[in-house]
């Protein structure tokens, strides 16, 4: 009997971990639908009340807007952003394995068509690729930033480097979300940015263990 039982609670945590490391579209025209996530801790998928408390503000700023995943991991977000009425999303992705993931749930949600998968570090793209995408846009965009949490205090000039760039060449009514983990000061990003020129304040959230930014151009 004990052999049996503890058979079972590994059974129990196998199956818990395996809930864990289960990532799905929340809302929209995907709503339900499972995403590939090969379960790597430090590609750390946002948790899902925390994507949807995001999604509940934004509204309906999905329609009408390009979706721009940086560091997108699953691509949860972007396809999300898709799934929810943007008409094409960017996915931004340097690491090989996961940026392979991201490619094989644009194929399961069949969004081929409206995606593109750029396997580059964020930092480069914003640097090489940016200023041609912002020349080229025809609609506003809805900017996603979620990075490994470390580059906040490992790579912070590069993080805020790449978050001014992007209120820089935003189109008029894009909106930026970044997310950092509590408990990071956002003042850092406004001083960063104060006096720039570019209009738009934050709207910051907490969700443990995640905080959020939301910045909207006007």
């Amino acid at each position: 009997m004990p052999r049996k039982r503890k058979s079972n609670e590994r059974t129990a945590s196998a199956l818990s971990g395996d809930r864990a490391a289960e990532v799905h579209i929340i809302g929209g025209q995907f709503r339900g639908r499972r995403l590939h996530y090969h379960g790597d801790p430090l590609v750390r998928p946002m948790k899902h009340r925390t994507r949807e408390a995001i999604f509940n503000l934004v509204g309906t700023g999905c329609a009408g807007r390009h979706a721009i995943d940086l560091f997108a991991g699953t691509g949860a977000l972007g396809l999300e952003a898709l799934s929810r009425g943007a008409p094409s999303a960017t996915f931004i992705e340097q690491h090989v394995p996961t940026a392979r993931s991201v490619e094989e749930n644009i194929h399961t949600l069949g969004v081929e068509d409206r995606a593109t998968l750029n396997i580059s570090s964020a930092f480069l793209w914003a640097k090489r690729d940016l200023p041609a995408t912002a020349a080229a846009a025809d609609k506003p965009w809805l900017v996603f930033c979620s990075p490994p949490y470390a580059f906040y205090n490992e790579r912070q000039a590069d993080m805020l480097d790449l978050i001014g760039r992007i209120r820089e060449c935003a189109p008029t009514d894009s909106i930026l979300v970044v997310e950092a983990e509590q408990p990071f000061d956002f003042d850092i990003i406004r001083a960063a940015h104060a006096g720039s020129g570019e209009p738009g304040e934050w709207d910051v959230r907490a969700y443990r263990p995640a905080i959020i930014g939301i910045w909207q151009s006007t």
